[in-house]
């Protein structure tokens, strides 16, 4: 339909713009319970087609060199008589790893034992190898930003012995280990994608907490008080050796490698107290020789290892008593080329201000006379990764700025301009940007209004992200884009006598212009794409020129009309690469055809 006929019909609006920039297809979500039902009632065991017991699933690299040479995939029942899939014996939960180098997998997973409600949350408990046994099991986890049900059926690799490659428990017919690994591995793509990470990775994944990470050579000086608090509010934690030229050292640790802190203890000596800290090896032997045996002392903890991690757990995880002090929030988001990739402020000064903003409004406790000077906030800014298969992912390094705002601006609420960001400094004067998935802060600020500005380190870098907040009390959300129009152009454009009373009659909902205009035309825009069309068509005060506008709407319908035309279910478009390629070589003319069609040259539009 021609862009100027919008006008005289009526319809319903087509909602554009909601996840034009995916990369990766999600993963696949598999119903359990559905799928159970369906095996119990044909009386078969599940084979998982989406994650198959092949050497796809394992991977495609260097593992591969490191496998037996006759390997085989079997379900518990052929492994062992009597199968069990948990055990509720503390013992039976110790795991070891396999040929997958992923210690620091298993030293949160280690990390999880410990905590009975949240490793329940994670591995179901209403599982077993008995009771309606259909070689099917399920797992959830924290994957950036909600938990996901993660199906996979119980076909294991094993070498020609029958012995498990992957990970395994010392009690050799306990699997629920093993299963979950599988599930992990699938989750990322293959069991190599797991080779190699962060504990700090994998304890956000399981709790969907919040991590600290302690540089241990610079350490503070109430590291001890700090340890006793996470012990006591039900943290996760785990630590990382140095890197070294021998794998084995001769104190017993293990170069470059990831430990469990199981718990700490302050004991008393013929020489006075001593801040004992304990640890478990993944690997389910060679352990520390130093004093204290498996045990090991603050001193030399904080000498031996490189990093302390500590998961604090999201409120939702918390016991309910701790659950009330604080609450949290979270926001997508995406860098953009040319539009919401703006670069860091070091690097980028003339289009930091191009990148989301988000605005945090910190409010003082009720009751609470220590909030009346300054707050507890924490931030934190992770990345999604960009391939489904975790190691093929390329991390950006990513940081954000933090801004109080002045009264004036917190009045006007919309995006803060480019004039914003020359004449204020950021609250956190030294931007720490990390090619890390996550990076958190942690702050204390008095009651106020601030802004959010996550950012890569360079410009013109895509990726999405979500934007994490915990404090006692606030308000986190986007602010209004606003983009304003030249030239008279409402009233001037859309013409007769009534069109403002129109909009504020039926659509009294809709309260930017760019949105009115667009509804009226009979499309909704996504807030999103408001935000999008500012940037790429606003000039540095964010205004809109009316040729600007009639170009964007002209792209909007053209991409509207060929998606209905492409389209077979309503909700995407199914092409071959020669099509794809067909199509995107025939739109210049149909696109050169609307613009003749609207009085308006080619040349116009395609110069913005």
């Amino acid at each position: 339909m021609p862009f100027l006929r919008c006008l005289k019909r009526k319809k319903l609006p087509v909602p554009l713009g909601r996840s034009i920039f995916q990369k990766h297809p999600p993963l696949t979500q598999q119903n359990y319970q559905a799928l159970l039902e369906a095996c119990l009632k044909n009386n078969h065991l599940f084979t998982d087609d989406t994650f198959p017991a092949h050497i796809s699933s394992i991977g495609t690299g260097a593992l591969l060199k490191k496998l037996p040479e006759n390997l085989q995939w079997k379900r518990p029942h052929a492994l062992h008589r009597s199968p069990v899939f948990y055990a509720a014996n503390r013992k039976q939960l110790d795991l070891c790893q396999g040929l997958v180098e992923n210690c620091w997998f298993l030293a949160a997973l280690q990390a999880l034992t410990f905590h009975q409600d949240i490793f329940a949350a994670v591995v179901p408990q209403n599982q077993s190898f008995e009771r309606k046994y259909a070689g099917i099991f399920h797992f959830q986890f924290w994957y950036f930003g909600e938990w996901v049900d993660v199906v996979v059926d119980d076909r294991l690799p094993v070498n020609e012995a029958g012995e498990l490659i992957f990970v395994s428990s010392v009690y050799k017919n306990v699997f629920w280990g093993a299963l979950l690994e599988k599930a992990y591995a699938k989750l990322y793509g293959s069991y190599e994608d797991l080779q190699f990470g962060q504990v700090s990775e994998a304890l956000v994944d399981f709790t969907g907490g919040v991590n600290i990470r302690i540089k241990l050579a610079a350490a503070p000086h109430d590291l001890w008080d700090i340890l006793t608090r996470a012990t006591y509010s039900r943290s996760l934690m785990g630590c990382q050796t140095h890197l070294g030229a021998t794998k084995v050292l001769k104190n017993g640790l293990v170069a470059g490698h990831a430990y469990t802190v199981t718990g700490i203890r302050k004991v008393t000596c013929q020489y006075g107290p001593e801040d004992l800290v304990r640890l478990r090896n993944p690997w389910g032997k060679i352990e520390w020789k130093g004093d204290w045996s498996d045990r090991m002392s603050l001193r030399d903890f904080k000498i031996h290892f490189v990093d302390l991690m500590i998961c604090k757990l999201t409120p939702d995880l918390m016991s309910q008593e701790d659950g009330k002090k604080w609450m949290y929030s979270l926001k997508r988001g995406r860098w953009v080329k040319g539009s919401t990739a703006g670069g860091s402020l070091g690097l980028c000064n003339g289009t930091f201000w191009m990148n989301p903003q988000y605005c945090l409004n910190v409010l003082p406790v009720e009751g609470s006379k220590k909030s009346l000077g300054s707050c507890d906030v924490v931030i934190s800014l992770m990345q999604k990764n960009s391939s489904r298969h975790r190691n093929r992912a390329h991390h950006l390094f990513i940081g954000f700025s933090l801004y109080k705002v002045d009264l004036q601006y917190q009045e006007s609420n919309r995006k803060l301009p480019p004039a914003f960001f020359t004449r204020h400094q950021p609250v956190n004067k030294h931007q720490v940007f990390l090619d890390e998935r996550e990076v958190t802060h942690y702050f204390h600020l008095e009651p106020c209004v601030y802004v959010i500005v996550p950012s890569t380190l360079g410009p013109q870098q895509e990726a999405e992200f979500i934007l994490r907040v915990f404090s006692r009390k606030h308000v986190l959300r986007f602010p209004e884009f606003s983009p304003e129009f030249q030239s008279g152009f409402l009233p001037g454009y859309l013409g007769a006598p009534g069109s403002e009373y129109l909009w504020h009659a039926e659509y009294p909902g809709i309260q930017r212009p760019v949105e009115k205009a667009a509804f009226l035309f009979g499309i909704s825009l996504s807030n999103e794409i408001c935000n999008l069309m500012a940037i790429r068509y606003g000039d540095s005060d964010l205004k809109i020129h009316f040729e600007s506008f009639v170009c964007f709407m002209l792209r909007v319908e053209i991409m509207g009309e060929a998606f209905r035309n492409l389209t077979q279910d309503g909700k995407g478009i199914y092409l071959h690469e020669s099509e794809l390629l067909k199509k995107i070589c025939l739109q210049p003319q149909k696109w050169q055809q609307s613009c003749r069609n609207s009085s308006f040259s080619p040349s116009n539009c395609s110069s913005r």
